[in-house]
């Protein structure tokens, strides 16, 4: 039989399986995919199992279960000054990936353009294209990978429907600024331009700083879709739990994509969540646990050839590798998964145009030792 012509023609296997399944064939100390490395709370694999127990195994409302939704309520008024609806506003969803495609689905007609920044989460572009639209790149440079907000305004037209954010961001690990949103929010003053903010890593923002999320600035949380992730922030990616936030006419047009993707998500993971979040402390040590990580990576890497670049956020962290060898990205990270035993992804993935910076991303949400063995094969290598 004679398929019809691909939507996504040029997508094949991600780098994070082909990194993956190279880093099983050699038994590397696998650093590649981004997932933590240790146990959620056994607190919360109580309360799931008490949920099951007590029967609540069916389908759950299609925005989400009601009582969970208003604690996600109350923790957004609480931690940014914005108070969201919970019947309205707020919609459980099967994982941030999912969220965000519901977004692209409701807004991006065929002809729009999205403003994207590279490096870039590899969802986004793919979920553009299935609906129509144009990706529309703004290049971020290392080593900050800070905003160049002319070329951001140059890059508006007038079929820009939205533009995406990603902070903190992945896979820079670098933070945007209150300059940044404030920038952002001056730009899109007065415009039909939808933003959607990608805010995964939200409480893993290192040093003291404050997580500049776009539901602080009034002209920017009329227009936000806001996506969050139970699974990044609890340690559960496997669970594919998240939600999204949006004003009600906005929300009103991803739930009528959302329902007939999923319908709704795992209830007793959500029964179990709301009474989890009873306790309001449960993501307060987040920054610290991860900052503790960072610092003991960079701290073993110290004297090495690599250069580490700045990590302000997430659970990534950068390493330059010019000092240490001419190899593209991807020969690089093959180089060190076969022959050093450390799995690593290659930057230039995140690019849509393959620029290669000579840098590799690692994830380090594991257990110490294992980032200490990986801290140790890193630093003592010598590559031409």
């Amino acid at each position: 039989m004679e398929l019809p012509p691909s939507k996504l023609p040029h997508v094949g296997t991600t780098i994070f399986s082909v990194m993956s399944a190279l880093a099983q064939k050699h038994g590397a100390i696998n650093l590649g995919q981004g997932f933590p490395g240790f146990s959620i709370d056994s607190r919360l694999i109580d309360e799931v199992q008490t949920a099951m127990r007590e029967g609540h195994n069916q389908y759950a409302p299609m925005p989400g279960y009601a009582p969970l939704v208003k604690v996600i309520a109350q923790k957004i008024e609480d931690r940014y000054g914005h108070r969201y609806d919970s019947a309205a506003e707020i919609t459980i969803t099967a994982g941030a990936t999912q969220a965000l495609y519901a977004v692209f689905a409701a807004f991006v007609q065929p002809g729009d353009e999205v403003i994207l920044f590279a490096p870039a989460y590899d969802s986004y572009a793919p979920a553009i294209r299935v609906h129509g639209g144009e990706p529309v790149w703004v290049k971020l440079r290392e080593p900050n990978y800070q905003v160049d907000w002319d070329e951001v305004a140059s890059k508006i037209t007038s079929r820009t429907r939205m533009i995406v954010i990603n902070s903190p961001n992945n896979p820079t690990g670098s933070v945007w600024s209150a300059e940044d949103m404030d920038r952002l929010q001056s730009l899109l003053a007065g415009t039909n331009i939808i933003l959607l903010s990608d805010e995964v890593y939200e409480h893993l923002v290192f040093d003291g700083a404050q997580h500049a999320s776009a539901i602080r600035y009034p002209e920017l949380v009329k227009r936000a879709c806001v996506v969050f992730s139970f699974g990044k922030t609890f340690h559960a990616t496997g669970w594919k739990m998240g939600y999204v936030c949006a004003p009600a006419d906005m929300m009103n047009r991803i739930r009528q994509i959302h329902q007939y993707l999923v319908f709704s998500v795992n209830t007793p993971i959500q029964v179990a969540l709301h009474r989890y979040m009873q306790d309001s402390t449960v993501w307060n040590s987040l920054a610290s646990f991860y900052q503790a990580k960072r610092d003991r990576f960079i701290d073993q890497m110290q004297g090495s050839a690599w250069e580490l670049l700045p990590c302000n956020g997430t659970y990534f962290q950068l390493l330059r590798f010019t000092r240490l060898s001419d190899k593209s990205d991807m020969d690089m990270a093959k180089h060190m998964t076969e022959h050093v035993g450390v799995t690593m992804i290659p930057c230039s993935a995140f690019y849509e145009d393959g620029y290669d910076a000579r840098v590799l991303r690692l994830c380090f949400a594991k257990e110490d030792h294992v980032l200490d063995e990986a801290a140790h094969r890193l630093k003592h290598i010598s590559i031409s």
